[in-house]
């Protein structure tokens, strides 16, 4: 695990504060792009299609805002699963409904600690997985959440190859990339030839409909004056026979 950045403590903060922190907490300047934060909240209410209710995976679910936002719209199960053993702990220890508290970077070695605050659902389920690996016995979902993690995988077709069997007939795929292929992530010779959206529409084509595209911009703070700002392809997909 002490090779995988996702396990490093600087990256648990970044993310709890990406996904739980306020708007004045991530971004206290009166300018600034504004509308590119809340991503995990967004990935979820700007994709969506209703009826919001049965079973929903979310996958590559970091620290579970995505999950917990899925259940207060009425899913009634819902499973996160990440990679990273440190994100999984800090989601499950968020659904026990006590506060989490992380520091904030600021400046050099200045830093602020805050605290994280989730509404727990007896529904939601964290578990440590590999999403190119997943166990077998997941079972089918009504809707499959997986935010910016293509492009995360060092194989992705091997989660591409499984996600029509994830989703019921009729069900939803919310899914969301930047199209950030790195080698320290993905192999190059793994990656798409052309186009990350061409690739994707013709792989997931033959089960599913492509319904809405949406372009959705995110905000990663990495301390007072450095941001990481990046726009993802968002996309809904419905499963058909």
């Amino acid at each position: 695990m002490s090779d995988n950045i996702y396990e490093t403590r600087r990256l648990l903060d970044e993310y709890l504060l990406f996904h739980y922190g306020s708007a004045d907490e991530v971004l206290p300047w009166t300018f600034g792009p504004k509308e590119a934060l809340s991503f995990a909240v967004r990935t979820v209410t700007e994709l969506i299609a209703p009826p919001s209710q049965g079973r929903a995976l979310d996958l590559g679910c970091a620290v579970g805002r995505s999950s917990f936002e899925l259940a207060a719209l009425g899913f009634s199960e819902v499973i996160g699963i990440d990679y990273s053993h440190s994100f999984i702990d800090a989601a499950k220890a968020l659904q026990t409904g006590a506060p989490l508290t992380y520091e904030r970077l600021d400046e050099g070695s200045q830093r602020t600690t805050l605290t994280a605050l989730a509404k727990p659902s007896a529904g939601i389920h964290f578990e440590q997985g590999d999403a190119m690996s997943l166990r077998s016995n997941l079972g089918a979902f009504d809707l499959v959440h997986a935010a910016n993690l293509p492009c995360r995988l060092t194989h992705p077709q091997k989660l591409i190859d499984r996600l029509h069997n994830l989703v019921k007939l009729g069900g939803q795929l919310l899914l969301t990339t930047p199209c950030t292929w790195l080698a320290d992530f993905t192999p190059p010779e793994n990656w798409p030839t052309g186009s990350t959206r061409d690739w994707l529409k013709e792989k997931l084509s033959t089960h599913f409909t492509l319904e809405l595209e949406r372009d959705l911009p995110f905000l990663i703070r990495e301390h007072a004056r450095k941001y990481q700002w990046s726009v993802a392809w968002g996309t809904r997909w419905r499963r058909r026979e």
